[in-house]
């Protein structure tokens, strides 16, 4: 089965092929320049304009997620603005960093959304996934990528970017989405 991933951003699709490693699926980005315009105000709904999308310029069923940042003492925020929160990676470390100096309170959850629709845009399968731990005072870790350095992930005292690759995948929020729409797929078959 062939799934069009609708991302522009190759470490996703990269994390993604690992999680389902073992499906007999095979994820591809979409064709051209993908980059729709990402305006819902929830995860689900912006999962599911990138997958409306990536069907209408592939012709191919195809999978989106939608993933953000929710800091509680924030408020939720960065949440849906969490990629465009500032212009690098760092900077948005930075100014969440920032934000929460004074703060007591550093629970957060990073949240994945993900839409799986049809070759035509009708929606199959949409599910959630949740990781939650808190904020770090300072950047911890090598791998992943986005807020990985500064998330510690509940009852490990591990940023996800400490945690090699496969651990990370197991309690990651897209780990537990995608093997919710795994299990979707396989009953498809």
């Amino acid at each position: 089965m062939k799934i069009v991933f609708a991302t522009g951003n190759p470490d996703k699709l990269r994390e993604i092929k690992e999680i389902a490693e073992g499906a007999d699926i095979e994820f591809i980005l979409p064709p051209g320049d993908f980059n729709p315009a990402e305006n819902g105000k929830t995860f689900e709904e912006n999962s599911y304009i990138k997958a409306l999308e990536a069907s209408r310029v592939s012709n191919m069923m195809s999978l989106a997620d939608d993933s953000g940042l929710c800091v509680e003492a924030l408020n939720g925020a960065p949440g849906i603005h969490s990629a465009r929160y500032a212009q690098t990676a760092q900077k948005r470390i930075d100014k969440l960093l920032d934000e929460l100096k004074d703060k007591q309170n550093r629970k957060a959850k990073f949240v994945c959304a993900m839409t799986l629709v049809s070759s035509d845009g009708k929606i199959l399968y949409q599910t959630t996934g949740e990781c939650h731990g808190k904020i770090r005072e300072k950047r911890s870790g090598e791998g992943g990528f986005g807020y990985d350095p500064i998330f510690e992930v509940e009852n490990t005292n591990l940023t996800m970017a400490e945690m090699r690759e496969e651990e990370k995948n197991k309690v990651s929020h897209r780990g537990r989405a995608l093997r919710d729409v795994l299990k979707f797929l396989e009953k498809l078959d």
